[in-house]
């Protein structure tokens, strides 16, 4: 379930244009998320447009809008035309007493009623238990139980402050699913660094959707990262949802430039780092196998291998570099070479490109 839309659009200072939101709702489907939530129909104006055009081009993804647990949120989502409706109320004291300044009672009358008209409309329901990890555990049930009676067809463990780390997670997940026979969604924030992690936890645990957003977007420190997770379990838990991942550096481009936000070289999966060698003994290592330090083919992702030649080069990979050009470049010659580049990388602060390498060569050897 992406929600780049709606939570990766709640990051500070982020704002889609209509036709952004459009084009990201198709590489979405393009790469086979199951789920969009497209947003909060109960905005209105371009929001409310936005979505209804979502709804209308005829993806395979579900699309989903976000809702308070009250009545005219929810007939704005049907407005638009959404077949699923995230219903979101809080469940910890700090917030009902706080932020709602109401009661444990009260939460669960107002979901109850919210999401038995969404079911009465023919909706798919998400019942969202907003700061679900801050939440005492019997209240927790307490509200799952009233959600399912109601008619939800899962319950969103909202991690709404990323306070969560893996072990946790894995215990209240599974704690839940012994107690009360539903499905449950993880919705986690990288607060601490740990949002794929705590997704993977869960899934573990036993929850089988799994909410994620573009590069990692969402309030604060973001979301679980789409391409983190779907990369994760395919390499390490070898669950293969079929997605075309081929694409993924592709849409994270693109939703970094319509964000506004950087898409970081070293970021995991889809920065332009994950491929690129410079050290002598990964460089070296890697054009001999690149097995030897990847962990996937750069392709799966859409990424090209690249070798930098820097001041921790060695001499196999400037050999290489040169033989990219039809110059046999000997162990001597490259040897000599690398003091040079190191010098210049030091005073450049950073690795040389291939002309200048090219100028370094023939200033050098007078060819």
């Amino acid at each position: 379930m992406d929600t780049t839309l709606r939570d990766g659009e709640q990051t500070a200072g982020v704002v889609f244009a209509n036709r952004e939101k459009v084009r990201i709702a198709k590489f979405l489907d393009e790469i086979g998320v199951h789920q969009i939530e497209a947003g909060v129909p109960v905005m209105g104006g371009d929001e409310k447009e936005a979505i209804t055009q979502i709804c209308k081009v005829g993806l395979k993804a579900s699309i989903m809008g976000w809702n308070r647990p009250v009545i005219s949120d929810i007939e704005a989502s049907l407005e638009c035309g959404v077949d699923a409706v995230a219903i979101s109320i809080s469940t910890s004291d700090i917030h009902i007493k706080h932020k709602l300044k109401t009661s444990r009672e009260r939460v669960m009358e107002q979901m109850v009623k919210a999401v038995e008209f969404a079911k009465k409309h023919g909706l798919y329901v998400s019942a969202n238990a907003e700061d679900a990890s801050r939440t005492e555990m019997d209240f927790l049930l307490q509200f799952t139980r009233t959600v399912k009676e109601a008619g939800a067809d899962r319950l969103r463990y909202c991690d709404t402050v990323g306070i969560l780390d893996p072990f946790t997670t894995y215990e209240r997940i599974k704690t839940i699913l012994e107690n009360v026979d539903i499905d449950v969604e993880m919705h986690t924030h990288d607060d601490f660094g740990m949002a794929t992690a705590n997704t993977l936890a869960g899934v573990k645990a036993g929850a089988n959707h799994v909410g994620v957003t573009v590069i990692g977007l969402g309030e604060r420190a973001g979301n679980a990262a789409l391409e983190e997770v779907v990369m994760s379990l395919k390499h390490l838990w070898g669950m293969d949802l079929c997605f075309k991942t081929e694409i993924f550096r592709e849409v994270a481009e693109y939703v970094s430039r319509a964000s506004g936000r950087e898409l970081p070289a070293w970021k995991s999966i889809v920065g332009s780092n994950m491929f690129t060698h410079e050290s002598g003994i990964h460089a070296d290592g890697a054009l001999k196998n690149p097995k030897t330090y990847e962990a996937f083919h750069p392709e799966e992702v859409g990424l090209e291998r690249q070798i930098v030649i820097g001041k921790h080069s060695g001499t196999a990979a400037l050999k290489s570099k040169f033989a990219e050009y039809g110059i046999h470049l000997s162990e001597f010659k490259a040897q000599e070479m690398l003091v040079k580049i190191r010098s210049y990388c030091v005073s450049l602060k950073r690795p040389l490109f291939d002309k200048e390498l090219m100028y370094i060569y023939e200033n050098y050897f007078g060819e």
